[in-house]
């Protein structure tokens, strides 16, 4: 029997711990509809996700602890890249009916991809110790880049539509939620490949600020 509380609660998962919150904060602030700081909550979520892996890879785990780490970061995934976008879209005026059905299956569908991501990888690491280089699927973690994005092109009338039309929200839920459960291989980014994908958040995150401000 585990001493102690339940659980882990080494560095290895701080960052895991710190994404979910920030993805809850976000949350609270769609009820509040200050949309902006929402999107920032959901990219910093995403920042946090992309590199919680690179800080466990650094500590000596046991069997437990990696099984651990798996489990409680696909978990953090549904609530940060789920239920987060799904109830952000769904807050958007308009096409309640439609809007609440595409949200209900793009929450399914980000849960039947990371309970099978769960699985696959725990028997990669049953069979090598080498890091994952190839997705299944499209990750959950896309949509953190990506809602921002639609977000500030909504607000600068680049596409059809403003934030109060949320038709292309819902094209871009069809999109992704399509990509979660599609049998392709997507290369895992390497480090210049993230740094490239965070610049691109910092990018989204300036012009939110400057178009939009914290409302």
């Amino acid at each position: 029997m585990k001493k102690g509380l339940l659980g882990y609660y080494n560095y290895t998962v701080v960052l895991t711990y710190l994404g979910m919150l920030s993805a809850f904060v976000g949350i609270l602030m769609i009820f509040e509809y200050k949309l902006s700081v929402a999107i920032v909550c959901l990219m910093v979520a995403g920042v946090c996700d992309m590199f919680d892996g690179m800080v466990a890879a650094t500590k000596e785990r046991d069997d437990r602890e990696k099984r651990f780490g798996i489990q409680i970061d696909s978990l953090s995934d549904l609530i940060s890249f789920g239920v987060f976008p799904a109830l952000f879209v769904y807050s958007l005026p308009g096409y309640t009916i439609l809007s609440g059905v595409l949200a209900s299956f793009y929450l399914l569908a980000a849960l039947i991809r990371l309970a099978y991501f769960n699985v696959l990888e725990e028997e990669r690491q049953r069979e090598t110790t080498k890091p994952r280089t190839i997705y299944f699927g499209l990750p959950v973690t896309t949509i953190a880049i990506s809602l921002p994005a639609v977000y500030i092109l909504s607000y600068m009338e680049l596409i059809p539509g403003v934030i109060e039309s949320k038709v292309i929200y819902l094209v871009l839920l069809a999109i992704v939620m399509c990509g979660f459960v599609s049998p392709f291989s997507l290369k895992k980014p390497k480090t210049f490949g993230k740094i490239v994908i965070v610049a691109i958040g910092l990018l989204e995150v300036i012009g939110i600020i400057f178009l939009m401000g914290w409302r």
